[in-house]
């Protein structure tokens, strides 16, 4: 009975110090997210507008296969500037815009958090291209997109762009990561949640 007892109790003060660990690192990432989140919010819409604008026409000029995906996209999200910084507890934030046909149609955020040792700050951008109605629909029915949840993305490396055709765009959607600035030496938007904003 008495080791019973203390089976129980050892598995409780277990499950305690798991949960006790879950909301430490929930809250250390929710600061990590607050702090870096001010760099990166654009002023106002008008801003986050001209900046998406910018960095596109940046990614074409530097990426030839960034170009000719986005002439066969029904969407493009585009954000310009991800503020990613961490020592062990990590964080990313960046605000975006929704292109359809030329005109922006929604204003989205990019969230991720992430822990383990990671020490540096990191400023980059990205780009989603997405390539039929199945991801557009995703992406306006979710309550938020996490990669690697839902539509198929493809971040597009030098190796995959130099083999970028017509016939080889069979997924639902394509990334570009750009202008990465800083210390950290790996970038991924596995995980990465993207959620529509109002601006």
């Amino acid at each position: 009975m008495g080791n019973d007892f203390l089976t129980v109790k050892g598995k409780t003060m277990d499950i305690m110090r798991r949960s006790f660990h879950q909301w430490v690192l929930i809250a250390a990432t929710v600061g990590s997210l607050s702090a870096i989140g001010v760099n990166a919010v654009a002023a106002t819409a008008e801003d986050l507008n001209q900046d998406a604008t910018q960095a596109l026409q940046t990614l074409y000029k530097t990426n030839s296969a960034a170009e000719a995906i986005s002439k066969r996209a029904r969407a493009i999200l585009v954000f310009p500037k991800i503020i990613k910084a961490g020592v062990v507890f990590g964080g990313s934030y960046g605000e975006g815009v929704l292109n359809k046909g030329g005109k922006v149609v929604g204003y989205y955020n990019s969230v991720s958090a992430s822990w383990g040792w990671q020490a540096g700050a990191e400023s980059y951008g990205y780009v989603v291209f997405l390539m039929n109605d199945k991801a557009v629909r995703y992406l306006d029915k979710s309550k938020g997109w996490e990669i690697g949840v839902g539509p198929n993305v493809v971040v597009v490396n030098e190796g995959i762009a130099k083999n970028v055709s017509s016939s080889t765009l069979k997924d639902d959607a394509y990334a570009f990561i750009f202008d990465q600035q800083g210390l950290m030496a790996s970038l991924s938007i596995e995980g990465t949640k993207i959620s529509r904003i109002k601006r």
